[in-house]
This record gives C-alpha cells, sequence and structure tokens, in this order.
C-alpha cells in the first residue's frame, strides 16, 4: 500500500496553523517530518499528523512547547493518554461554560423584563470568566484528571456538602485567629483535623493538588478573600496543624 504524504502548506490549510508555525515546530525538534520530496519540501506522513494532533492537544492544556516534546518522547504518554487529557480539561470548561450560560441567560431575562441587572450578578458573571482561566493556569493535566476522579468517587451530593461547609469552616477558624486563640487550643484543634479532612476530600491526598491550591490564592488575594483563607489565615491554620496532639 502507498503511503500519502502531505505538503506543509496542506497541512497548514487543513489543521488551521500557519506554514510559520509548523516550521517553528520543526526547529524546535518537536515536529520534524522524516520525509522530503526532490525539491526538498517537508512531507507529512499519518504519524506526524497524529503526532500534530497531540501537540494542538496539549497546547490547549496550556503547556509550553519545550514541556509538549519532552511529554511526548516519554514512553508512558500514549495518543490516547493525551486525548484523555485533553478531554478532562474540556469537560471542566464545559461545566464552567454551563454556568457561564446560566448567568448569561438570567441577565438576558432581566434585561429583557426592563429589569436592572444588580452589580453582585454582574460580579458573579466575571467571576465565573475568571475561573475559566484560572483552572488550567493553576492545575496541571494531571492533577485536573486527579480532581475529576476524586469528583466521580465522591458523587455530587457529597461534594455539594463538602463545598457548602467550606465557608463556615473557614469563618469560624478565621474568628478564632482574631480572638487570638492559641493554635493548640482544644477547640482550635478540633476544626484543624476537620480542615485536614475537607482537603483530602477534594484532593484525594494529593499534596501537589493542595500546594496548587495555596498557590492560587497567594498568587491571586482577591481569590483568597472571596473564596478561601488569606495567607494570614494559611499560617495560623499551619500553626494549628503542627501543633496537632
Amino acid at each position: 500500500m502507498t503511503e500519502t504524504f502531505w505538503r506543509v502548506g496542506e497541512v497548514a490549510r487543513r489543521s488551521g496553523l500557519s506554514v510559520r508555525t509548523l516550521h517553528h515546530y520543526d526547529d524546535l525538534g518537536l515536529l520534524s517530518p522524516a520525509h522530503r520530496s526532490e525539491a526538498g519540501y517537508r512531507l507529512y506522513s499519518a504519524a506526524d499528523v497524529a503526532r500534530l494532533q497531540q501537540i494542538m492537544s496539549l497546547r490547549e492544556l496550556g503547556l509550553p512547547l519545550e514541556e509538549i516534546r519532552t511529554l511526548l518522547d516519554r514512553p508512558d504518554i500514549s495518543p490516547r493518554r493525551v486525548i484523555e487529557l485533553h478531554l478532562q480539561q474540556l469537560r471542566e470548561q464545559m461545566e464552567l461554560q454551563r454556568e457561564l450560560c446560566r448567568r448569561l441567560e438570567l441577565i438576558a431575562a432581566q434585561l429583557a423584563g426592563a429589569e436592572e441587572v444588580s452589580a453582585d450578578e454582574l460580579f458573579h458573571t466575571m467571576e465565573v470568566l475568571s475561573n475559566m482561566d484560572r483552572i488550567t493556569t493553576y492545575y496541571t493535566p494531571e492533577q485536573l484528571e486527579t480532581l475529576a476522579k476524586r469528583r466521580q468517587e465522591l458523587g455530587e451530593e457529597e461534594v455539594k456538602r463538602v463545598e457548602a461547609e467550606w465557608p463556615d469552616l473557614i469563618a469560624r477558624m478565621r474568628a478564632e485567629m482574631e480572638r487570638g486563640t492559641d493554635p493548640a487550643d482544644e477547640h482550635v484543634q478540633a476544626l484543624a483535623r476537620r480542615w485536614r479532612e475537607l482537603v483530602e476530600a477534594f484532593t484525594g491526598g494529593d499534596a501537589g493538588i493542595a500546594q496548587s491550591l495555596q498557590t492560587m490564592y497567594r498568587n491571586e488575594p482577591e481569590v483568597a478573600g472571596r473564596f478561601g483563607p488569606d495567607p494570614e489565615l494559611f499560617a495560623y491554620v499551619g500553626k494549628a496543624m503542627a501543633a496537632e496532639r
């Protein structure tokens, strides 16, 4: 059977990339077609096209090109694994997009009824938009996959219950901190134990995911202020956990 090859211009047209981008991938050693025409033009095989699809999927996950090259050269990363990682990110994005649609539909209905849209509703909508960007900024594809599996294991009802408990636990811990309660106090210790349990429920005990969450709160204080502990509270909780009996 004769093998089919595609010249760089056709690959660019059919993939939606530019010829310049494909040349750049070649220069980096990320996608270097092994075949050339008699005139010296790059010729892409079906295997090259498959690798290009993997590169594009990993780019959608936010990975830099050097990391993609290293990842694709690993024997344990199969084309199926790349697709699964991309699918997981898309599912996370779709859930946020559905939430965004619900909020935009509500705003549209209010405007159609000549109602004034509250600032709170607009802020909530902007919040969802921001969260869509944060997912891929702070969590690796592997961590997103772990989180999705953990969510399935817990079930939606348990996830909602845990999410609903967090604001109360944070508020109670903050109140103890503001009172100046010793982190070794029995009541604070009980709160710290529950804090640890909720973190493990979310992360499945994955220290890397917990660190990514803390990094997000540390780098984006406005997020921590609305949804989670600020650095001062993190430090207080850390002292309580260190003093845990």
